[in-house]
């Protein structure tokens, strides 16, 4: 089907004004590259949609210019000599090269700090109340559509399966093998083939996102089968298992986890309305606001630190159009706008502060009283056991090795440290130091 011609006041950007072309990912809706405008002076990212369902995604974008929602600048347009006179077309947008939550997570190899989570469930909140005032449903909310400016602040992506909120969902098996979104973001009702999307879709999807921020885990990692999904959600009611997030004495988590739990109750007429949630969120938030610069702070250190990779410069073939693009080598499931950030390991040294010490006794009890943080939280446990060498029998690192979930490899571990002394649970905090050392600044240790 022929694409509609863009609107008089919508910016048109052309091959002349473009250079610098980089392929960046490839996901269900289209192909992404980055390139550098000439006469702007800045990098933008380009969105090659397959379909004119996502060229649809630019007219939606810019009915609402917002803070927290991502910017589109114009529409890519080149004539296809060769096919008969036709338009390729794209979305000229913002280029986020922090990436997204997805990619944040990972490269911290878990959450992020409190404070920085909590802004984060405080913007998409925002973001989330002015599209549904817009009366359009996003329908694709999860972390990696939640991207990430140069401070860390969120910009809602991915606009390819929204609608407006009267309109009829649109199948789309490319996403997800049965229906439009991401299933396991997708509320039980949603399940249903004759479902119509309206805003509960998104508050629920919120919630699933909200579990995924403070934990930094996909919900229900051991399944990757739809239907299975399905089974779970929509005929017995499973949900993300929060037993851990409630122990922790985080200030506003307790209130946190129950907003999110009315956010994913089965009954949609039982969901709270963005504008609700947007005053939970923005009052939770304050009690961290003061904690902010510094969790921003510790983040970017990370980021930018040798180990951590920014987006690397590629040879001069891939800088080109995307009629001239090269094949990618690599293709990104369910992610339109990926992030030039890949996961590594941290150092020791990283963000490490000479100024401070810590004493054995304080390490001793920094693991005693934190166990339930740890173990929702540590993710690279196997790592860690290995660190430990001979304090970890061999029962207890197969044990460790055979549990299928960072929780459960966490409080298998923790059987050990809680039956042995100080020397063991200072290797520990040590191991735990060099391997996740924004979590424990966060949690209070240095």
């Amino acid at each position: 089907m022929e694409m509609a011609l863009p609107s008089r006041k919508t910016r048109l950007v052309g091959d002349e004004s473009l250079e610098n072309w980089e392929p960046v990912g490839s996901g269900g809706f289209g192909d992404v590259y980055t390139a550098r405008h000439k006469d702007w002076g800045f990098d933008v990212a380009i969105k090659i949609p397959r379909t004119d369902v996502g060229y649809k995604e630019a007219t939606l974008m810019e009915m609402v210019s917002f803070e927290f929602v991502l910017r589109v600048y114009g529409i890519y347009q080149r004539s296809l000599s060769t096919s008969g006179g036709s338009m390729q077309r794209g979305i000229v947008m913002e280029f986020m090269r922090r990436g997204s939550v997805e990619s944040l997570m990972n490269d911290l190899s878990g959450p992020p700090p409190w404070s920085l989570a909590f802004r984060l469930a405080h913007q998409v909140a925002a973001g989330m109340n002015f599209l549904h005032a817009e009366r359009i449903v996003h329908q694709d909310l999860k972390p990696s559509n939640v991207l990430l400016t140069e401070n860390l602040d969120a910009r809602l992506a991915d606009f390819g399966l929204s609608r407006v909120s009267t309109s009829a969902l649109t199948s789309s098996s490319e996403q997800t093998g049965e229906t439009g979104g991401t299933y396991k973001y997708m509320p039980p009702e949603a399940f249903d083939a004759s479902y119509r999307p309206v805003r509960d879709f998104d508050i629920y999807s919120y919630g699933i996102l909200l579990w995924s921020i403070v934990t930094g885990e996909e919900p229900y990692p051991a399944v990757a089968d739809y239907s299975l999904v399905k089974m779970l959600v929509a005929d017995k009611g499973q949900r993300p298992p929060c037993e851990d997030l409630e122990k922790m004495g985080v200030e506003g988590l307790k209130e946190l986890v129950g907003l999110m739990k009315r956010c994913w109750v089965k009954d949609p007429n039982k969901r709270p309305k963005f504008n609700k949630v947007l005053k939970e969120t923005e009052e939770l938030f304050s009690k961290h606001r003061t904690a902010i610069r510094d969790a921003v702070d510790q983040v970017l250190k990370r980021l930018d630190s040798p180990n951590g990779n920014q987006h690397s410069e590629t040879s001069a073939s891939n800088r080109r159009p995307p009629h001239q693009a090269p094949e990618r080598s690599k293709s990104i499931d369910e992610v339109d706008m990926p992030s030039p950030i890949t996961r590594h390991p941290p150092t020791q040294d990283a963000s490490r502060s000479s100024a401070k010490h810590m004493t054995d006794e304080e390490k001793e009890n920094f693991v005693k009283v934190k166990k339930a943080d740890l173990i929702q939280r540590v993710k690279l446990v196997v790592k860690i056991a290995e660190e430990l060498g001979i304090m970890v029998n061999p029962e207890t690192y197969d044990n460790i090795r055979a549990e299928k979930t960072s929780r459960g490899q966490m409080r298998v571990l923790y059987e050990l440290l809680d039956s042995e002394g100080k020397k063991v649970k200072v290797a520990f905090y040590d191991a735990l130091k060099r391997n996740h050392q924004l979590l424990v600044e966060d949690l209070g240790g240095f």
